[in-house]
């Protein structure tokens, strides 16, 4: 069994900061983290490499400081890593990262499950792990909170939903999200943290990959930032000094005034 992971490499959230021309993260020379939603998907794939055989491939497309990344996912158990890069690639959008990690799927060919996390933490989209799917044709599942049963052609899925979960049968390969409820991420080994230092990197850039320049990056995003501004909070508040049998009237002429 063949699992690739998508990882992403996500700014840490106290450090985030925006280029005011573009609009989009400044990630060189920013401290960053594996995207936390991510280290679910990593770890699922290793219990069920341990389950099955086979191995488990780790991709992500950044700068070349996205090394750091994938070397801390072999780390905690991942076999073979590849680091999609190309100054073609800055800017994109969901469209252009998934169409960009689906070229590298294709290239990799023989794989049969892709995961990801439900959600980067930076963009909290969640359109990647379907995006790529669609451009791959692949059957996907977004919000796997359990695998079932995997056999040689199909998987079966838990499926977290707002009121319990759907049970759904893939064909292979197919691509999932998963959430943190699907298992307890681990931490690296001693032995694993050795095996980073000396792991070969793969490296695909958008030659490597057949893709158009204007297919890709800032140019191939359909959908561009305008503006990024911080929130503005404002705290209001009133004092009554007033006895208790008062209080629950005044707070249900507060609670009525602002439900029109």
């Amino acid at each position: 069994m063949h699992i690739v992971i998508a990882i992403k490499q996500v700014p840490d959230t106290t450090d985030i900061k925006i280029d005011p021309v573009t609009n989009t993260l400044i990630r060189e020379g920013v401290d960053s983290i594996i995207n936390p939603f991510d280290m679910y998907a990593i770890e699922e794939a290793i219990r069920l490499k341990d389950a099955h055989g086979g191995k488990v491939t780790a991709i992500s497309m950044g700068p070349p400081q996205v090394e750091s990344a994938l070397r801390d996912a072999v780390a905690i158990g991942v076999d073979e890593i590849i680091l999609i890069t190309d100054r073609k690639f800055a800017g994109a959008d969901t469209w252009a990262t998934s169409l960009t990690l689906a070229a590298a799927l294709e290239k990799i060919g023989d794989y049969d499950l892709v995961f990801m996390g439900q959600q980067a933490i930076d963009g909290d989209t969640a359109q990647v792990g379907p995006g790529v799917a669609a451009h791959l044709d692949l059957p996907q599942c977004c919000f796997v909170r359990k695998i079932e049963e995997i056999g040689e052609h199909k998987v079966t899925v838990q499926r977290l939903m707002e009121t319990g979960y759907d049970r759904l049968e893939l064909e292979l390969p197919a691509v999932l999200t998963v959430v943190k409820e699907i298992n307890e991420p681990r931490l690296p080994s001693l032995r694993g943290k050795r095996n980073a230092r000396k792991a070969e990197l793969i490296k695909f850039t958008a030659d490597d990959l057949g893709l158009d320049e204007q297919d890709i990056g800032l140019n191939g995003s359909p959908t561009q930032v305008i503006k990024i501004f911080s929130p503005h909070h404002e705290k209001q508040g009133e004092k009554h000094d007033v006895e208790p049998e008062e209080a629950a009237d005044i707070v249900f002429k507060k609670l009525k005034e602002f439900s029109l």
